[in-house]
């Protein structure tokens, strides 16, 4: 069944979407994930961000999927989201949305998307959270390929002001970011500069907020996420001539600096990590895997059912329950109209499919509040 809610605000300005409320016939069960927001990118330059949200709470009988709620929870927004979503994660009570092109970070409550706060930063791209702050790394620069293209920057804000408390220069056009102890380790691509690109992590010591060096990894880094092990796990898209994509990974040592390890010779578009195990995708061979980060090895497919994968056209995005192991697969399909999301048991058999706005790329359960 399919129900449209209509917005209690008049705007003429812009062409409004309507929240859409799906039933996917699925059965619920109560578990400690109740929810999950899908964030959808939009195409650059069509103001077609989104945010939907997957009802796991089992209020209903059935698992109900929401479709463009931002703007519903939201009304007084005269322009909803904005242009590209970049990123999305949920620290304690506040969902934090990077809105890429539109130079923000929106706040929002966790329980129900609604609006707290907004954070302008230019030309940011991801976030990462540590004792009460949120690191933003931030391009600077306009969206422009350009040799001339400046350092990027991270910024510091706090979590409980929602004020800009620093920021640092790193390398060129940083991405992901990730914490680990008192460092924080942030993957700097040169994407704008090619085909000089920057093949740095910059480390950033967070008592002092200085970056301490820079580390030699590969051309134009993208990705990166850290394991139980003391190993992080960096995704280097090469640079699309005599160097291949590539996922390596590097120890961390005591003092905060990086050992390289070893790489793997595939190209991975998004990965998650889950205990000893890292899911990726690939939206360049529409492949998948699953990478034992002891063994440094691809193991296994974490999808077993063949004829649904050959239906996805484009993997763009990957997120796996962190306790029962069933994940979910975003695919983008032809990046300017709606995507879908596919469920898989952790069997990696096929349970059910939705409709998601434009480019579905990226995700954040929604855990049951803990008791005090």
């Amino acid at each position: 069944m399919m129900a449209t809610l209509l917005l209690n605000a008049c705007r003429t300005d812009d062409q409004i979407v309507y929240m859409e409320d799906e039933d996917t016939g699925v059965k619920a069960e109560e578990t400690e994930v109740v929810g999950m927001y899908v964030l959808c990118e939009g195409n650059m330059g069509s103001n077609k961000c989104t945010l939907d949200y997957l009802d796991l709470s089992a209020q209903d009988e059935t698992i109900h999927y929401l479709r463009n709620i931002y703007a519903e929870r939201n009304p007084g927004e005269v322009k909803e989201l904005g242009d590209v979503g970049n990123d999305i994660k949920i620290y304690g009570s506040q969902l934090w949305l990077v809105i890429n092109c539109s130079n923000k970070v929106e706040v929002c409550r966790s329980s129900d998307a609604k609006k707290i706060a907004k954070v302008d930063i230019p030309n940011c791209r991801y976030l990462a959270f540590h004792e009460g702050f949120v690191y933003v790394s931030s391009y600077v620069g306009p969206v422009t390929l350009s040799g001339d293209a400046p350092l990027g920057q991270v910024y510091k804000i706090d979590t409980l002001t929602h004020q800009i408390t620093g920021r640092i220069n790193v390398g060129y056009q940083p991405d992901e970011l990730c914490v680990v102890g008192d460092y924080l380790y942030v993957a700097n691509s040169g994407g704008y500069r090619g085909p000089d690109y920057d093949r740095t992590i910059s480390v950033v010591n967070l008592k002092t907020f200085k970056e301490e060096r820079k580390v030699d990894v590969a051309p134009n880094l993208h990705r990166i996420r850290n394991d139980r092990h003391g190993q992080l796990w960096v995704t280097s898209r090469g640079n699309y001539a005599d160097e291949p994509a590539r996922l390596l990974w590097l120890k961390l040592t005591s003092d905060g600096g990086l050992e390289r390890g070893g790489a793997l010779d595939i190209s991975v578009n998004d990965l998650c990590v889950v205990g000893d195990s890292i899911y990726y995708i690939d939206a360049t061979s529409r492949s998948s895997g699953i990478i034992d980060v002891c063994r440094h090895a691809v193991v296994r497919q974490p999808l077993t059912d063949a004829a649904e994968l050959s239906k996805v056209k484009m993997p763009y995005g990957i997120i796996v329950n962190p306790n029962d192991r069933d994940f979910y697969v975003m695919d983008a399909k032809n990046y300017v109209s709606s995507g879908d999301l596919l469920h898989f048991r952790a069997d990696g058999t096929f349970d059910y499919k939705v409709r998601t706005g434009d480019i579905p790329g990226h995700a954040a359960f929604l855990m049951k509040p803990k008791k005090p």
